[in-house]
């Protein structure tokens, strides 16, 4: 089977999977923060998967959020870069309003993105060079906006206190709109439908980012660093998605004018450079 379509395959099943165990009972626990929560059923997609592509593709690198190969420092050959559940906040609250998120990369460079949003049972997905599909309908390439008649969205707690809240909230307040989704990889493919203009966070992991930038990149979004450099895939980044328009917006008048501040915070929050 091509390795496309066996991957699509499989975050279905995974999804699948998820909704069945969701009517089992629900183990929590917290990891760097009483904020930041793992499951059990998080820990089971993740296990599946790794199953599956290891028994499928043994010689394929996996990089998961709930422990697999985050020691993964080299990209050669094929990348799987997973997160099982991005948004389990929302998971444990709202049982919705979450996504399995998985990018597959070769040699470095994208080869297919997926972003499945579990419980609309709405699959965004893309082959690098083939367009972008929201289930089996073809996107269109995003259109460009000005940030004072944009939506974007930015996690509030960002803009209580923290060092960067100086930076963003200006950017906030050009905007037509503010929203927050509490799931990364589903606010990057609404920036890829033009649901959103953009999309900011200080600190993000690769798996939160990398399935659903290679859709973005399939519908000529461009997504970036703050300092406006490409995210990578063996450690975490800051990240600002948008469409061109947007993103060069936010970038040159509100993000390019603090670059030494930026790169200072960078190092703050352990971004590797």
């Amino acid at each position: 089977m091509h390795l496309y379509d066996y991957a699509k395959g499989l975050v279905l099943e995974a999804g699948n999977n998820l909704r069945q165990w969701m009517t089992e009972a629900l183990e929590i626990e917290t990891k760097s923060n009483p904020n930041d929560l793992v499951t059990n059923v998080d820990k089971a997609v993740e296990q599946f998967l790794v199953d599956q592509i290891t028994t499928t593709y043994p010689q394929h690198q996996i990089i998961g959020e709930e422990g697999h190969g985050h020691d993964v420092a080299s990209l050669e050959g094929i990348t799987w870069v997973i997160d099982p559940i991005d948004g389990t906040l929302n998971f444990v609250h709202q049982g919705e309003n979450f996504a399995i998120s998985v990018g597959v990369f070769k040699e470095g460079k994208p080869y297919a993105g997926f972003v499945y949003d579990v419980m609309r049972d709405t699959l965004y997905h893309a082959k690098a060079g083939f367009g972008a599909y929201q289930n089996e309908r073809l996107l269109e390439p995003v259109a460009d906006t000005a940030l004072a008649q944009s939506i974007i969205a930015v996690n509030a707690n960002w803009l209580a206190g923290k060092p960067i809240s100086p930076v963003l909230e200006p950017i906030v307040s050009a905007s037509r709109s503010t929203r927050a989704y509490g799931s990364a990889a589903l606010e990057i493919v609404h920036v890829a439908t033009g649901q959103l203009a953009a999309y900011m966070t200080p600190r993000l992991q690769p798996w939160d980012y990398a399935g659903g930038m290679i859709i973005l990149n399939e519908v000529g979004g461009v997504a970036t660093n703050f300092l406006g450099e490409s995210l990578a895939l063996t450690h975490p980044n800051s990240v600002v998605v948008g469409n061109k328009a947007v993103h060069e917006e936010i970038m040159s008048q509100y993000l390019q004018p603090q670059h030494d501040f930026l790169t200072a915070l960078h190092q703050k929050y352990h971004v590797k450079k």
